[in-house]
């Protein structure tokens, strides 16, 4: 039994005539009664009556009936979502990112994505930009979005730098201020984010160079738990532009420009296996950030057609 023996019988019982179903399915008349009588000999029954210039459905052909439009209904739909996965519009996309970039740069990539693949299922694992190159050698996800790294198994593909940016709350007395000095924000109480985040080492180092003794007067592994103590008053902070955009629109933080410091800007970049080819859904989304970001891939990547 097979599709063509199925349909062959679908056609005839809605035509109720071997020419008419040969018609339809642009198949000569023999074939199709070949088909009929290859069913008939597997079930080990007459599906028709034959009258005259006519067929009817047997009573075995009105009770098998129902099965084979319900199978050839399944058959058509699988074929027509095998066709949507090659145009993207089915399948996955694992997705690994680092916290803050899954927090406040993803949710608008996503949506942008959705518009065009609304059906494809997503599935976002978060962790440090060193757990995501981690996840991605792992297979645990098929692309990254994380803080500029380097590896020899991955290509990675800058896509933009944030800046890091000081910020108060909007009352502080730097907001009176066209500028502070690295040494003017030392001497104030100091939120630094996360000591295991590379962020720490970073902010750490800026003072370092600046060859003074920050106030640290807490530290914080949340980064909105950060924006909502310096927006209480609590202390000011160092950190990433992309992260309080909102509260700087909103006036619920205040930028402040440090005059001996050098602008302090990290590359937020794609990493991808090498020597793998990406799957349509994989490809979707680059194609999508590609027109966010205006980056190329490199050569090697080849996708899949």
């Amino acid at each position: 039994m097979d599709f063509g023996q199925l349909e062959a019988f679908a056609q005839v019982a809605a035509h109720n005539s071997f020419s008419r179903a040969a018609d339809s399915l642009q198949l000569t008349q023999p074939s199709v009664t070949s088909r009929i009588q290859a069913l008939e000999r597997e079930l080990g029954e007459e599906l028709f009556e034959r009258r005259g210039r006519g067929v009817r459905l047997s009573d075995a052909g009105a009770i098998f009936l129902p099965y084979t439009e319900r199978i050839l209904r399944i058959l058509r739909e699988g074929k027509d979502s095998v066709q949507e996965v090659r145009r993207a519009q089915l399948g996955s996309l694992r997705l690994g990112c680092a916290f803050t970039i899954s927090t406040y740069v993803l949710p608008s990539v996503l949506q942008s994505f959705r518009q065009q693949y609304p059906r494809t299922e997503v599935t976002i694992h978060t962790g440090r930009s060193e757990h995501v190159l981690s996840m991605l050698l792992n297979d645990e996800v098929q692309i990254g979005l994380v803080r500029s790294l380097s590896h020899p198994d991955i290509h990675t593909i800058p896509l933009y730098e944030d800046e890091v940016i000081l910020v108060v709350n909007p009352r502080h007395r730097f907001a009176d201020m066209p500028h502070t000095t690295m040494e003017e924000v030392a001497a104030e109480p100091i939120i630094f984010y996360d000591r295991a985040s590379s962020y720490y080492s970073l902010i750490s180092g800026l003072f370092r160079q600046a060859q003074v003794v920050p106030n640290i007067s807490m530290e914080l592994d949340s980064m909105e738990a950060t924006k909502r103590m310096i927006e209480e008053g609590i202390g000011l902070a160092l950190l990433p532009r992309d992260c309080v955009e909102r509260e700087l629109q909103a006036g619920t933080l205040a930028e402040i420009a440090i005059s001996d410091m050098q602008p302090v800007r990290r590359s937020v970049s794609l990493i991808m296996r090498k020597g793998r080819r990406p799957w349509r859904t994989v490809q979707a989304f680059l194609d999508v950030l590609g027109e966010i970001y205006k980056f190329e891939l490199p050569e090697t990547v080849e996708s899949v057609a």
